[in-house]
């Protein structure tokens, strides 16, 4: 099966012409410390994403989001950010950063890069101003507060990452907020300056080509000024910014920490700067006790985010009932916003383990109602494969979040590991040296040289229905309704002007026969993993099986 990597004249012009290029567009994700290390250092960098183009172009993809790549300590691999103008040295320069971007841009590709606009690093030159003393002039960057008269913190907020999200720190005898490790301090939004400089740095990158942003737990970028203690929750709220059981973060209704009524006109000043570069967008990540509700609000009027997802698709429930009713909650909140969806990121365990799929069917089962729904979509790295979540030792993890956690919680590694490019090289074809983290033995025979000349492997299910699909306006941006069907299936329609397609897919293990409407004929020209047997209005569906028809 060997393919033409470049994209098609046409595509490039539409990209450029087409200032909503992001409606309907699928997003695929690069972890880029995972993706190819080009440098033989352990560690994928920049240049190897460059290096990786054509294979990125060759899934039919619109767009490329980079994780962070900015100068680091890396205490949270890159989300710990100390200068928001530079590359860090393991990922390479700011001119391998530039040819990227013009390299992606001769194939079509749009380039996204990960802003952390919520917090910095503490080595951030900000903070270390900010930490000095209480008079400095960046003295109220950050969220500082005084102890309680006993020494406690001044609520009984907590940290996604476990424990009390407040940090002493004895130069100004004071608390710091931290949402997220301590090493990740909280920037004080309510600062005008704040946001100015942020705004700023955003530009940066604007200036130098980017087509957008994916932007990091926005929804925590500012808190209650008065300090009020979260209540009890009177559920364990799980799912929420992927957290478990296990986290005591899941016991706090978050009322007051996050997702703060003052949010929506700073999305507006993030949006209004966005206008002044047309054809650029943001997807923002909302990780929240009420997150569909809160999309709803962050994509509402076209004056604040373009696309939003939360982590609804991203927890271990599934199963035709759940998709149902997720999609039909979000639709009925979202009014004129519009949504992005992902089953899989850098935070979750890999979707093939997360929902116990155990065959190829059902990985492009998963994907094919990925890419029906309406709104944008995220593929994350390794998905196209189908790849497993890596099983690592104790001794092999770096994530500070399952160190702390283990062994009922692994943490993120198991979802990060190398990209696997060749089954037969010394770690997958990834480095000539060790990699930071190791290569998963299972993995080896999922890689891209297995499944590149494979006709029916996952990886050439993915491009051919991203390109069948790139084609097809009313998948792109049409309407979607739910109908009634049996147990254990989806049928939606997806409608735009006089055209509707309905979708039927079997998300079980039996043998599945659904009531389809007079008149329906099957989409010719879809690939090969679609299509079910037709008994004049009666559909048979094999277990995991697709159909796409006209109306």
């Amino acid at each position: 099966m060997n393919q033409d990597l470049s994209p098609p004249e046409n595509k490039r012009d539409n990209m450029t012409n087409n200032p909503d290029w992001w409606r309907g567009a699928v997003i695929y994700q690069v972890y880029p410390r995972s993706f190819y290390d080009s440098n033989g250092d352990g560690i994928g960098d920049l240049p190897g994403v460059t290096a990786k183009l054509d294979y990125i172009a060759s899934l039919n993809v619109d767009a490329i989001w980079l994780s962070p790549f900015f100068t680091s300590p890396m205490k949270d691999f890159g989300y710990d950010v100390s200068d928001y103008r530079d590359v860090d040295p393991i990922f390479g320069t700011l001119a391998d950063f530039d040819e990227l971007i013009s390299e992606a841009h001769k194939r079509g590709l749009k380039i996204m890069i990960d802003q952390v606009l919520s917090h910095s690093s503490d080595q951030h030159p900000w903070f270390e101003e900010s930490r000095a003393d209480r008079t400095n002039p960046r003295s109220d960057w950050y969220v500082w507060a005084d102890p309680k008269a006993d020494g406690t913190p001044p609520n009984n907020w907590l940290s996604v990452f476990g424990g009390s999200a407040w940090a002493w720190d004895s130069r100004r005898k004071q608390y710091y907020l931290h949402n997220f490790l301590a090493s990740q301090p909280d920037l004080n939004f309510h600062n005008r300056d704040v946001q100015d400089q942020v705004l700023s740095d955003v530009k940066f990158w604007l200036d130098r080509g980017v087509d957008g942003f994916r932007l990091d737990a926005i929804n925590f970028c500012f808190h209650d000024p008065k300090l009020r203690n979260n209540p009890a929750s009177n559920v364990v709220a799980e799912g929420s910014i992927g957290v478990r059981k296990e986290n005591p973060y899941a016991y706090q209704l978050h009322k007051h920490d996050k997702t703060q009524p003052e949010n929506l006109e700073f999305l507006k000043r993030l949006r209004s700067l966005l206008e002044q570069y047309p054809g650029t967008t943001t997807v923002g990540e909302i990780g929240d006790d009420n997150s569909l509700q809160t999309m709803a609000d962050y994509t509402s009027d076209g004056d604040k985010l373009h696309m939003a997802y939360s982590f609804d698709l991203l927890t271990e429930e599934h199963g035709a009932e759940f998709f149902r009713k997720t999609v039909s909650t979000i639709e009925d909140k979202l009014t004129n916003g519009w949504p992005c969806w992902a089953i899989g990121n850098h935070d979750v365990t890999r979707v093939a383990s997360r929902w116990g799929a155990t065959s190829e069917r059902q990985l492009k089962a998963y994907m094919a109602m990925l890419l029906t729904l309406r709104g944008s979509v995220c593929i994350y790295q390794g998905e196209e494969l189908g790849l497993t979540e890596a099983e690592l030792n104790y001794d092999d993890l770096v994530d500070p979040y399952g160190i702390n956690f283990w062994p009922e919680y692994k943490g993120r590694d198991g979802c990060r590991t190398p990209m696997v490019w060749h089954h037969e090289a010394s770690h997958g074809g990834f480095s000539d040296a060790r990699p930071w983290l190791p290569v998963y033995d299972d993995h080896y025979n999922a890689a891209v040289t297995v499944q590149h000349d494979e006709d029916h492997s996952v990886l050439a299910a993915y491009r051919s229905f991203l390109g069948w699909r790139k084609d097809r306006d009313t998948l792109l941006k049409g309407d979607i309704e739910f109908h009634e069907s049996p147990e254990g299936t989806l049928v939606f329609t997806r409608s735009l002007d006089r055209d509707t397609l309905i979708i039927a897919l079997n998300l079980s293990n039996r043998r599945t026969r659904i009531s389809m409407p007079g008149g329906c004929e099957p989409v010719s020209g879809t690939p090969e993993f679609v299509g079910g047997q037709w008994q004049g209005t009666t559909l048979n569906l094999e277990p995991w099986g697709v159909e796409i028809a006209r109306l």
